[in-house]
């Protein structure tokens, strides 16, 4: 027994050596329900941060979709290397925060992402704990399975056992999309994602046979400046200037129009503290221009809104702040729009 055990920890050990730094995470294309959802997986679309965990035996590290390593941030989750055991994996999932009734809260994740220190985030950890919640297994002791379909990376994922304190693999559905949907809208919950049960895993696409299916409206947008508030908030922001790339990578950002709710004290000292390092004196959209009395800013920070509607003129609708988003790059952030009918 002891010469077994010593060649499977020999073959775990090269296996881990063959895994690579870093899987850019796959992403789902916004759309409606499918109309045939037979061969289609259905999932809940947590409001959280996506990561990629790199397991190795006693050793995790996360990574966040644009490449930062967010391990110290999240001190709750190391364990999960020590759940794997012997196995060395990636795993694909979401870090989420629940609120007191269950709820995934984006606004409550907020107070972990931006943490420094390990004093500040070993508190904020007792106070409020994450769940990295498991949806895919993209590598497994020396072999990708991200040619596999995703039934099958699945099938591995939840022969792992991973659900622990701070971990689980929730089940997904197969068919009946619109009553998952349905269900999730009662719930309060953000929507869910559709998965083809035969889609192979493409690192860093925006694939068709993965789709999210939104309960409520949100976009993602660069801040671009700012105005000064009024009355009680004359001191801090009054609104955040947003714009939007019509492509992926372009260095043209379209004004978007702002958005002036969903802020607390708190967010507002640190959003004042952090613009106030990327003032500049030239607008960072073009076309059209915010209203006169806007400070402007190197277009870095991406946040996420609520909003109601779109303009004829592509402007946000009520919107509503929700937080910002430091795993996603401004130069990566378009604005989502539904597939027109034969795409």
């Amino acid at each position: 027994m002891a010469s077994e055990y010593s060649f499977l920890a020999m073959s775990a050990d090269t296996a881990c050596e063959e895994m690579p730094e870093f899987v850019q995470p796959m992403l789902a294309r916004l759309a409606t329900l499918p109309a045939d959802d037979s061969g289609w997986a259905f999932e809940v679309k947590w409001d959280g941060v996506r990561a990629i965990a790199h397991c190795q035996p006693e050793r995790l590290h996360l990574w966040s979709r644009n490449r930062n390593e967010v391990t110290a941030a999240y001190p709750e989750l190391r364990a999960l290397a020590t759940a794997l055991g012997s196995h060395c994996a990636i795993l694909d999932g979401e870090i989420v925060a629940f609120d007191r009734d269950g709820r995934p809260s984006f606004e409550l994740l907020q107070t972990r992402m931006h943490l420094r220190g390990d004093a500040a985030v070993q508190r904020r950890a007792r106070a409020t704990p994450v769940t990295y919640i498991l949806f895919d297994l993209l590598w497994l002791d020396g072999r990708s399975l991200m040619d596999l379909p995703f039934s099958e990376r699945r099938a591995r994922l939840a022969e792992l056992g991973l659900d622990g304190e701070h971990w689980r693999t929730p089940p997904f559905h197969i068919g009946e999309g619109a009553v998952f949907l349905a269900a999730t809208r009662e719930q309060g919950l953000e929507g869910v994602v559709a998965k083809r049960l035969d889609s192979r895993y493409a690192p860093g696409r925006r694939d068709a046979g993965w789709l999210k299916i939104k309960n409520d409206r949100r976009q993602e947008a660069v801040i671009g400046g700012y105005t000064t508030g009024k009355g009680g908030r004359a001191a801090t922001i009054g609104a955040l200037h947003l714009g939007v790339h019509e492509h992926s990578g372009e260095n043209e950002l379209r004004y978007v129009g702002r958005v002036g709710t969903g802020f607390d004290d708190a967010e507002l000292e640190r959003l004042a503290r952090l613009l106030s390092e990327l003032e500049q004196q030239h607008s960072p959209f073009t076309g059209t221009q915010p209203a006169q009395g806007a400070h402007f800013v190197e277009p870095k920070l991406v946040c996420e809104v609520a909003f109601g509607s779109w303009t004829m003129d592509g402007i946000l609708r009520h919107s509503v702040y929700k937080g910002l988003r430091d795993d996603k790059a401004a130069a990566e952030v378009v604005r989502e729009r539904l597939p027109t009918l034969g795409n």
